[in-house]
């Protein structure tokens, strides 16, 4: 570390060495003349003050429940008496929080939109609002101007600033020091889980979710009573002001809790009208909007991944969101839904990260922890309002302390009152006369000459009674921490009996979810596969095919194989060099049938001069393959051998690799073949004389024995043999030297004899 401040000191002119704010380059400089400044002295004298003001007085919430901003408005709010009154225009208001907030008009009204019920931010709004104010769920639904609408306090405000004037917390002086403001204001509830709150600060955010209000006073009842209560058990999971369906695992949701960090899955709402074949979407994750959502499905239709969508419209209207879409006929309509949640933000994850200011330090709590600290906050603001009244009740009884002793001779008093010539001798004369203090004596004097009767003095004297037992009763409170617990307790139930409301986010836990797996999610249709000789594929869907005219291949190309299928098939290749290459048929690139295809080396990376020979398309893997080779000898091997658990793109030693293939087939029961060597010999035989191995290495059975350094050089099915009588080269077991061809035996004798 020193040898880097070194080098940064060697760096910096000699005359600037030692120095820790500023230097000049020459000292003969004006004095006006810019200062250079090293960068780690801008960094600590400009940005970090810069940083923690950002931290500490704008984006992290305090354990009350709010940002500066938030609780500079709702005050000003109180303040104008908006809690009991009647709506003000919001205008009205921006402006008298403009005398706490430094902030322009259009950021103090945005602040006050969000906490408004019409906007829908919040699952318990603060502030009772008149007029547009936007939609949390839409993204183009712009609220009116603060000349239009018109807002006062919701009644819920009444429990956030209960205590105030009880001196429950601090004030502190406004920005230029006219007014003062609350540090913090006295909620008498966790309002930090009861509404969500995001903020971005300098190096670090928070995002906290909304809670239940009636779970969240329970919970917190129970915590006070057993602080290791489980309280997952009370307040099982968050609760959006959008709704919708928060797909429940309780391990990733106890991390929530303990830790402040963790994804919650949120889920849209939506129900089906069958009769007109539409899906209506009336609920969506509170982290996106209606447009948002709108937007990735129309690409998706766009773009051919979802096919299922004739029209989807946004029919939201003063009875809340509505996203409708048009199905096609014959559409599943659940399925599509859970297609979308995998592929829109129709699901949706909001990232909890309960970053909370205590004491002017962020710190990121659980649920546990912010509930410990709201608690211990709590408990000195209901302190303070104790004190409070109680020093009111004792200013209250030393007044009366000095009525009583002037109640035993009040015609002493009023002896000493006429007696005395100037009024401003009267309460000195009194306190002379009956032995008590200024404000005693001036409590004295102001009582009315028709009060002096025997029913006022009986008053005073339970009232000082009352307030005695008043008195000790508030003293004994103070004394046990356990009656400070009591009246949050009371309070706590008196908010969820007020302003409970049931649960808008429903629970389902993610055992009963259905989720698509990549094959699911990928549609199926029938199709036809068509090699060619030289290694192009064609996959042209039956639609397309219907309509199609002449399929293009390059020159002295052709097609030497064709199969029916579906896209979600498994096609295997067998090449010449014994390897099958595996792939699903949606990995293939649909074709038009005036394109040429895939080309096969290239998408299935093969060996350099490797050629496909067969092609065959399965789901379940049933049947055999036969293989001949030129040898003369021919194995079958089971179609199951070439069926993997993993998916493994290529499978080498497919067969035997001791000569070289002439022919491969697939049976699905036994057939009759034609094998030919190019000694002009021939037989027929049946595949059920060759027998089935499980080892695809096998060498097989001989069938046609070499002779003379013979060769086997094709194999056919019977059928497309061409002969007349087949059963003059049949062979009842295995091996067979096999029979010369004969014209008369052929039903083509130029052509076959010529191919032969």
């Amino acid at each position: 570390m020193k040898r880097k401040e070194q080098q940064a000191d060697d760096i910096l002119p000699k005359s600037s060495k030692g120095k820790q704010e500023g230097f000049r380059t020459n000292e003969n400089m004006p004095e006006n003349a810019p200062v250079e400044q090293r960068i780690t002295a801008t960094l600590e004298e400009n940005y970090m003050p810069y940083a923690m003001s950002v931290i500490v007085s704008r984006a992290i919430p305090e354990i009350d429940g709010f940002k500066p901003s938030h609780r500079k408005l709702l005050y000003t709010m109180y303040k104008m008496g908006l809690l009991n009154g009647n709506r003000t225009k919001s205008a009205n208001v921006v402006g008298q929080t403009m005398k706490l907030n430094p902030h322009g008009d259009m950021a103090i009204y945005e602040t006050m939109v969000r906490l408004t019920r019409g906007n829908g931010a919040l699952l318990h709004p603060y502030v009772d609002s008149k007029g547009n104010f936007g939609r949390q769920y839409s993204r183009d639904m712009q609220f009116a101007a603060s000349r239009y609408t018109e807002v006062r306090l919701e009644k819920l405000c009444e429990e956030i600033f209960r205590g105030l004037d009880k001196n429950a917390v601090d004030f502190c002086d406004n920005y230029d020091g006219t007014m003062k403001e609350p540090v913090l204001l006295p909620t008498a509830f966790p309002a930090i889980l009861v509404n969500s709150n995001q903020g971005i600060a300098v190096g670090m955010a928070s995002n906290i979710c909304s809670f239940n209000i009636r779970e969240v006073c329970d919970a917190t009842i129970r915590y006070m009573r057993d602080p290791l209560t489980d309280l997952i058990e009370i307040m099982p999971a968050p609760d959006f002001s959008g709704g919708g369906t928060i797909l429940y695992d309780k391990s990733e949701m106890r991390q929530i809790y303990e830790t402040g960090r963790g994804p919650i899955r949120i889920r849209s709402k939506y129900r089906v009208d069958k009769k007109n074949n539409l899906i209506e979407i009336y609920e969506i994750p509170y982290t996106t909007t209606a447009e948002g959502i709108i937007d990735e499905i129309t690409e998706l239709v766009r773009s051919g991944k979802i096919k299922e969508i004739n029209d989807i419209r946004d029919e939201t209207d003063l009875n809340g969101l509505k996203i409708t879409m048009e199905c096609k006929r014959g559409t599943e309509h659940d399925t599509l839904m859970t297609k979308l949640f995998r592929l829109t933000k129709l699901q949706d994850t909001f990232s909890c990260n309960f970053n909370i200011l205590i004491n002017g330090m962020p710190r990121v709590l659980g649920v546990r922890g912010i509930l410990a600290e709201w608690l211990v906050w709590r408990r000195a603001c209901q302190k303070r309002e104790v004190l409070y009244d109680l020093d009111k009740k004792l200013d209250r009884l030393h007044l009366l302390d000095g009525l009583a002793k002037i109640l035993l001779d009040i015609d002493k008093a009023i002896a000493i009152i006429r007696n005395t010539e100037l009024e401003a001798n009267v309460i000195p004369n009194l306190m002379e006369g009956f032995a008590i203090d200024s404000l005693q004596a001036e409590f004295v004097a102001e009582i009315k000459l028709r009060n002096i009767n025997r029913q006022y003095i009986l008053n005073r004297i339970n009232d000082r009674e009352n307030l005695q037992k008043e008195i000790a009763d508030l003293e004994d409170i103070l004394r046990k921490p356990q009656r400070i617990d009591a009246l949050i307790v009371k309070t706590l139930e008196n908010v969820a009996k007020r302003y409970g409301q049931d649960r808008r986010s429903e629970i389902l836990h993610v055992d009963e979810v259905e989720v698509l797996t990549n094959d699911q999610m990928i549609e199926d249709y029938r199709l036809r596969l068509f090699l060619t000789e030289h290694g192009y594929l064609k996959k042209i869907p039956l639609t397309s095919l219907r309509s199609a005219g002449e399929l293009k291949t390059k020159e002295e190309d052709k097609i030497i194989q064709e199969l029916e299928g579906k896209n979600k098939i498994d096609v295997l290749f067998f090449s010449d060099k014994c390897n099958v290459y595996k792939m699903k048929a949606y990995e293939i690139s649909d074709s038009k049938p005036s394109e040429l295809g895939s080309y096969l080396p290239n998408i299935l990376n093969m060996e350099e001069g490797e050629h496909i020979l067969f092609m065959h398309v399965t789901e379940e893997y049933n049947g055999d393959i036969l293989f001949a080779f030129e040898n003369g000898k021919a194995s079958r091997i089971s179609l199951k051998s070439y069926e993997t658990k993993t998916n493994r793109k290529k499978l080498v030693h497919a067969c035997c690799e001791a000569s070289k293939i002439v022919a491969i087939f697939y049976l699905e029961q036994d057939e009759d073949f034609a094998a030919f060597s190019n000694l002009r010999k021939a037989i027929t035989f049946s595949s059920s004389l060759i027998p089935m191995k499980t080892t695809r290495s096998t060498q097989g059975v001989q069938v046609l024995v070499s002779k003379k350094g013979s060769s086997l050089t094709s194999v056919v099915r019977l059928e497309d043999a061409g002969f007349a009588d087949p059963e003059y080269y049949r062979i009842r077991r295995t091996p067979a030297i096999g029979y010369y061809l004969k014209e008369e035996t052929l039903t083509n004798r130029q052509m076959s004899l010529g191919d032969v």
